[in-house]
């Protein structure tokens, strides 16, 4: 048996990163105590965070979430005051979808609630040893969007 190559091993980690399961808890600790959030609506709320102002239909394929979901999502997240909609004025038929400043808020909470996170992981870590991950996977990920040709952050 030959060892695992290091994209063997990064697509193995990929994978249980990208875990329903592994997402669901994290989310669950960046919405604790925020007002109008909740799991199901967190990535619809990040997302506009990155974007801006966009159609649900371009959240949706950013996100991941289907375009129904992601409509869904965004009506929780109007009644709770997260988010507004708006004519878009590029066609008269579609809407915009754009934070609030409460929802603002909100993403600048949940924000600080994942570098927490990410923080605790770490904090068993030398120093240098953390602060190099984070350099590497950020080359990572200017890499993998390279590979993609998208900048969607």
């Amino acid at each position: 048996m030959t060892a695992a190559s290091p994209g063997d091993r990064v697509a193995d980690q990929l994978g249980r990163l990208l875990l329903r399961s592994t997402r669901q808890h994290l989310y669950q600790r960046l919405v604790d105590g925020v007002d109008g959030l909740d799991v199901t609506t967190y990535p619809v709320l990040s997302g506009l965070g990155r974007l801006g102002p966009t159609t649900a239909t371009h959240l949706a394929s950013v996100i991941g979430v289907d375009r129904s979901a992601t409509t869904r999502y965004a009506s929780k997240l109007e009644a709770s005051g997260l988010v507004h909609r708006t004519v878009d004025p590029g066609d008269a038929r579609a809407t915009r979808l754009a934070l609030t400043p409460a929802g603002t808020t909100a993403l600048v909470a949940t924000r600080r609630a994942l570098s927490s996170a990410m923080d605790d992981v770490l904090s068993g870590w030398p120093a240098a040893e953390a602060a190099a991950f984070a350099t590497a996977l950020e080359r990572f990920t200017a890499g993998l969007d390279d590979m993609s040709g998208t900048a969607d952050r």
